[in-house]
């Protein structure tokens, strides 16, 4: 089976406003960074 991953975002309310399952770590930091600022930007 091996490691599965889960990456939660978490708002400053202490709100889930993104889950990643099964997360690979290449690139991955990528992803949340860009999850972020397009969040941000809104």
């Amino acid at each position: 089976m091996g490691v599965l991953r889960t990456t939660f975002l978490i708002d400053k309310k202490g709100k889930i406003i993104k889950i990643w399952d099964n997360v690979k770590v290449k690139d991955h930091a990528k992803d949340v960074l860009e999850t972020i600022k397009n969040l941000s930007q809104k």
